[in-house]
């Protein structure tokens, strides 16, 4: 029995410090130890990459989009990395090219997203390397904004802000997202993000590093500065709009495949190494404890049904769990109950941590990936 209460009291210890605790602490810690970052209205030289893979349906509106970007032209050179297509998205591609010098397709073996990108960025000359998606679409003052903050010599990485549209169905993932952002404003005021976006970021050439092609730069990038000394920031001025996946079971699919990746760089990336108290501190609450928080949902909620018997703390759990579960239940069965979609979105994306966790130790992470489906 004390080890139910000591595991009872771990898990819910740990999920209240994730949810609630270090999202408090981080606003504290923004503005008590706020670290400011040097900005300037520069226009570096930038090589900007999309990679793609069989993105005929959105290419030419993207790279029409990004032709249109207030930024001076000799400055900009935009290059689709296609990432093996066998649509028409080359053929696409190499039609704007004819008529715009500023594009450039870059044909790359199937390998997937970041290897796309690594065998891409030596055949590129810019500065300033930006990346952005097919899907995504910048306003024209978005490159602008992006690359002000490497003004500060301390800067290696910046990403902007994603806006998510509505989704055309259930989707409650913009909640979460302007959560998300928010907790991630407060860790750039800390110093360095604990995790990117894959719709808008930048890094300095030299920063730039090839990376296991199964990790992704949206979360290896931003610790892999900090281990260097370098900083890695949040512009919120710097937008990217997108449209989320339709609906929440779509969403819990991407968050799978997403998790996955999470998994293999919590067990294999080196993520808490040569990292000082503060950023060791984001990394635990906000990556590692939320990667595992269905584990300790899990956890909490069998300790929770074996004690209940034994004393008030034990039952009060128990019943905001279960009530939890019929409100998610409500959701799933679209009831319209307030807090029911929420709520099964946030059981369905907890859900997704150990599914990705048990096809990660079965199935292992492949570097492909394919086009989420309802985002185009």
């Amino acid at each position: 029995m004390i080890v139910l209460v000591v595991l009872f009291w771990i898990s819910l210890g740990l999920l209240l410090w994730t949810h609630i605790g270090y999202p408090l602490a981080a606003a504290l810690g923004a503005r008590l130890l706020h670290r400011r970052v040097t900005q300037a209205d520069e226009t570096p030289s930038v090589s900007l990459i999309v990679a793609a893979h069989n993105e005929e349906d959105v290419i030419e509106r993207r790279l029409e989009n990004l032709l249109a970007l207030d930024y001076p032209a000799d400055r900009l050179e935009i290059v689709v990395a296609s990432d093996a297509s066998d649509d028409r998205t080359d053929e696409l591609v190499e039609r704007i090219a004819a008529r715009e010098a500023r594009v450039h397709l870059v044909r790359c073996p199937r390998g997937g997203k970041v290897a796309a990108q690594n065998h891409t960025v030596p055949q590129t000359t810019g500065e300033i390397l930006a990346f952005t998606d097919a899907n995504a679409t910048w306003p024209p003052d978005a490159l602008r904004k992006l690359v002000r903050g490497f003004a500060d010599p301390e800067v290696a990485y910046v990403c902007g802000r994603v806006a998510l549209q509505e989704a055309d169905g259930t989707n409650r993932e913009g909640a979460y997202w302007r959560y998300e952002v928010w907790l991630r404003a407060q860790e750039s005021q800390l110093g360095s993000v604990t995790g990117g976006n894959g719709a808008i970021y930048a890094v300095r050439r030299e920063d730039y590093t090839d990376v296991d092609p199964r990790f992704g730069h949206d979360l290896a990038f931003p610790y892999l500065m900090v281990q260097r000394g370098r900083r890695a920031i949040y512009e919120p001025d710097a937008l990217s709009y997108e449209k989320p996946s339709r609906d929440q079971e779509d969403e819990y699919r991407r968050k799978v495949r997403m998790f996955e990746h999470c998994w293999l760089i919590v067990l294999r990336g080196g993520m808490l190494r040569r990292l000082g108290p503060v950023y060791f501190l984001e990394m635990v609450s906000h990556r590692l404890l939320r990667y595992a928080s269905g584990l300790l949902h899990l956890v909490l909620l069998l300790t929770s049904a074996a004690l209940v018997r034994h004393g008030l703390a034990y039952e009060v759990a128990l019943g905001v769990q279960v009530a939890g579960l019929l409100l998610a239940l409500a959701g799933r069965l679209r009831l319209r109950v307030p807090g029911a979609a929420l709520a099964y979105y946030y059981v369905l994306v907890t859900w997704a941590t150990v599914r990705a966790l048990q096809r990660y130790l079965r199935f292992g992470v492949t570097a492909v990936w394919e086009k989420a489906e309802g985002t185009r």
